[in-house]
């Protein structure tokens, strides 16, 4: 998990990094503010347990109704990553809220490995990541519990009885971050064809 974080915050560093090298014109047209993108090529990124996420949002006296075992909306996000200068990893989300092949925690049964990655300036999450499971006992039972069809995974857990290792994963999400790294003010701005309430198609 911890090599996994660290190519996630060297791989966005790199981006604003090169964006910062390669577009100049760009990023003036867009009226982006050059000096806060080069906070970002700055390691490494703050990180934050969900639990202690929980308690800032709790005691702003902003989320009277946040609950431990929620995840959160874009408000929440977005008043978390507020309370720092550059983007946040936030870690170990609840178990009931995350998907089935997320690796355990290793000391708390109600967690799983696993974080999110949140942009300042109120952009929320750009990368959400996780070390996966590898038991395949774990897994089926994970499966059910879901309510998941088994038999629909077997070729899942095929991969894990078979030759599997300790891995992690991630994925960024290529809009929301580049909403983010150009400061336009809605996503449909980054993507080629948004769906718009005139325009199902492209």
């Amino acid at each position: 998990q911890e090599e996994s974080l660290e190519i996630q915050e060297r791989y966005i560093a790199y981006l604003v990094e090169k964006v910062l090298e390669n577009c100049d014109y760009e990023l003036d047209i867009l009226g982006r503010d050059k000096e806060v993108l080069k906070r970002y090529t700055q390691l490494p990124y703050p990180r934050i347990s969900y639990d202690d996420a929980i308690k800032l949002l709790q005691e702003s006296g902003k989320f009277p109704d946040v609950k431990w075992g929620e995840d959160f909306g874009s408000p929440e996000e977005t008043y978390l990553a507020e309370h720092f200068s550059k983007p946040v990893f936030v870690l170990n989300y609840p178990k009931a809220i995350k998907p089935f092949y997320m690796k355990p925690h290793p000391t708390r049964e109600d967690l799983v490995v696993c974080a999110d990655l949140l942009a300042p300036e109120g952009y929320g999450e750009i990368i959400g990541g996780s070390e996966r499971a590898t038991d395949p006992e774990y897994l089926a039972k994970q499966i059910e519990a879901a309510g998941l069809n088994k038999a629909d995974y077997e070729w899942y857990l095929d991969l894990r009885r078979y030759g599997s290792v300790p891995h992690s994963g991630f994925g960024l999400g290529l809009e929301r971050a580049v909403t983010w790294i150009t400061g336009e003010d809605h996503i449909r701005e980054a993507i080629p064809f948004p769906r718009l309430l005139n325009r199902i198609y492209p």
